[in-house]
């Protein structure tokens, strides 16, 4: 079975597009793969200084992982990115393999750039950090959006570098998989569903909370009576990814009739959610209560990965001379 691998920042608070566009493609992955899944607590501290934040915020992304069908009982490997320390070594590896314009270039030196942010050496040291993440496990596998792939491009070149420099066969040199866009997953106000906009649906509101802020999204003012374009509207957008196919032409058809108010749509979007999330709703619930339980599935997959990395950092050590 191939290996697949995938990390989560965490920074800030989960919500609906999250879920649709990266958590749940990521699941799936464990159907097929090995797979391990990494909270980057290290590339988190490039932005994210808050130490009681950070740690709760990998309480809360490993808990919604475990919550949604994480299956670590099988083929899935949970822990954090700062659990296994060969990681810091095998990028400073990489690095002296790494020429400077290369990290110049990089997606988050270039992020941070745009958006006015500090742009510290943790920063410009990203890509590497990065590589260093997908090499260490000899991961086959890295599937990305097509935001990320630049990073496993790089972790490719990396590899194939040390490879040429040190012996073939020092590092296993992955497959990018550019994942399948799950497309625009809509905010409350039509824009794409961002933090910095502030018209986020969080994941794990309490079912009356999660009514409330669907009611709240935004659309035209068309009359009851008057037919609507389900095209267009922001509430049909979003029904359209938790609706069955029976129940989306339904509501379509009642759009297109007209003698439907928006409110109509409304609850029948926030039943299809809570719907969807009810069960693993109330599992993250329990999850979040019990700290020490999401410690104890992070410490085990952090024995797990330790073994792994132990295996590539061997081979790489000898290679190098430092052995």
């Amino acid at each position: 079975m191939q290996r697949a691998l995938t990390g989560v920042q965490p920074s800030g608070q989960i919500h609906l597009g999250n879920y649709l566009g990266a958590i749940q493609p990521a699941l799936n992955l464990q159907k097929q793969h090995d797979t391990f899944y990494f909270i980057a607590d290290y590339h988190a501290l490039t932005s994210v200084q808050d130490p009681t934040l950070l740690r709760q915020s990998g309480i809360e992304i490993a808990a919604t992982f475990l919550a949604l069908g994480l299956d670590v009982e099988g083929s899935a490997t949970l822990f954090k990115q700062s659990s296994v320390p060969e990681v810091c070594e095998l990028a400073w590896i990489l690095a002296c393999c790494t020429s400077a314009g290369t990290l110049d270039k990089g997606h988050a030196v270039k992020a941070a750039r745009d958006g006015g942010r500090e742009i510290n050496a943790g920063t410009v040291f990203y890509p590497v950090l990065m590589s260093a993440d997908i090499l260490l496990y000899g991961s086959n596998i890295v599937p990305v959006g097509r935001d990320q792939q630049q990073h496993v491009e790089i972790a490719r070149d990396l590899a194939t570098r040390v490879n040429h420099r040190f012996g073939e066969g020092t590092l296993v040199v992955p497959t990018v998989q550019v994942q399948k866009e799950v497309g625009l997953v809509s905010g409350t106000d039509g824009r794409k569903m961002s933090k910095s906009y502030g018209n986020t649906l969080p994941l794990w509101l309490p079912a009356k909370k999660l009514r409330k802020q669907v009611m709240r999204i935004v659309t035209d003012s068309r009359t009851v009576e008057e037919p609507k374009d389900p095209d267009t509207c922001n509430v049909m957008k979003l029904y359209k990814l938790f609706g069955s196919t029976e129940q989306i032409a339904d509501l379509r058809g009642q759009y297109i009739a007209g003698g439907m108010g928006y409110g109509v749509a409304k609850q029948a979007l926030y039943e299809a959610i809570d719907e969807r999330l009810e069960a693993p709703r109330a599992r993250y619930e329990e999850l979040i209560s019990l700290p020490v339980r999401v410690e104890e599935v992070l410490q085990a997959g952090a024995e797990r990965a330790r073994q792994a990395a132990k295996v590539t950092m061997t081979r790489v050590r000898e290679a190098t001379g430092l052995g």
